[in-house]
């Protein structure tokens, strides 16, 4: 295991290296002078050249890439264009609201989905499942603005159950504020993984093994909760820890609209106000967090799936 991670953390390295040059190559190449962009195009030159000296822009390409790279060994981002507070206490300020938000919301998504998808891949071809299915569809055809505005103007403007928006951080006030936009979440979510898991349970059900075991007599519910859940957990697991990022950064639209001050609000208001360091770090953070969720998915393999073995 030790020897399998630190092959493929050593594996990532060009990855990660390959990502920071097109990260840096679209912000401080394509997107046209940085510089520029932070004052406007009212500025002086004597402005334009004090923002380059202040945030290394008048180096070499070379030379800010090379700083780019530092920023990603040591996670220190530098300032932000907008707020001149360092990028990393922005980051650390906003993991907590957006986990708080994400960590409940995604684990209710998680089980609810997998339940479901057990229950109608059971009745599968039924009124049940066809149903679902339907409803799954249905949901995933709405889109996100839908579902918020829905929330709010419904479930807190006409019905006042709960607040519009706002955030409050102590862990007793917090909740309140965030069982709207979870339930939103949770709406978001639970079809798309609901119609995934179903599918890939559905594909265990025409495998050899499961004529076998009926064959022998075992009963449906025994094939189902102990043979057919139990292989179909490598592909559960794939998206699960794939899904792990939106922890960490938060969901975009949520956050902006019920104003939580999470990574993604963070990053909403730093599009807005073309604030590319909060914007490169993020995306910097968004490809990190996928390289390390593939390598731990790997991991993970071994441990539901006894077949997977490290090489």
């Amino acid at each position: 295991m030790f020897v399998f991670l630190v092959r493929r953390i050593v594996g990532s390295i060009p990855v990660i290296f390959g990502v920071a040059l097109v990260v840096f190559v679209l912000f401080n190449i394509v997107g046209g002078d940085p510089a520029l962009q932070m004052v406007g195009k009212h500025a002086t030159a004597q402005q334009i050249a004090d923002i380059r000296r202040e945030y290394g822009l008048d180096q070499p390409l070379f030379v800010q890439f090379f700083n780019y790279l530092k920023e990603i060994l040591t996670f220190e981002f530098g300032r932000s264009y907008a707020t001149r507070q360092k990028i990393s206490d922005m980051i650390l300020n906003g993991i907590g609201p957006s986990l708080s938000l994400a960590v409940p919301a995604f684990l209710v998504t998680t089980v609810l989905a997998v339940s479901i998808g057990l229950v109608v891949s059971y009745f599968r071809g039924k009124l049940i499942d066809r149903a679902t299915v339907l409803l799954c569809v249905v949901g995933i055809s709405i889109p996100s603005l839908g579902y918020i505005l829905f929330g709010q103007y419904i479930l807190a403007y006409k019905m006042n159950l709960f607040p519009i928006s706002g955030f409050d951080y102590s862990w007793s006030g917090r909740i309140e504020y965030l069982v709207l936009p979870a339930i939103v979440w949770i709406l978001l979510s639970v079809g798309y993984d609901v119609r995934f898991y179903r599918t890939a349970l559905l594909e265990e059900t025409s495998q050899d093994y499961v004529r076998t075991a009926r064959a022998k007599g075992l009963s449906e519910p025994r094939i189902f909760f102990k043979h057919v859940l139990k292989n179909s957990m490598v592909p559960i697991v794939t998206n699960v820890i794939l899904e792990i990022p939106l922890l960490i950064l938060g969901a975009f639209l949520l956050e902006s609209f019920f104003g939580i001050p999470g990574i993604g609000s963070i990053t909403i208001d730093a599009i807005h106000n073309s604030d590319l360091p909060v914007i490169k770090a993020m995306a910097t953070m968004t490809s990190l967090l996928y390289i390390f969720g593939n390598i731990m998915t790997d991991v993970v393999y071994t441990l539901v799936d006894p077949r997977v073995k490290l090489k």
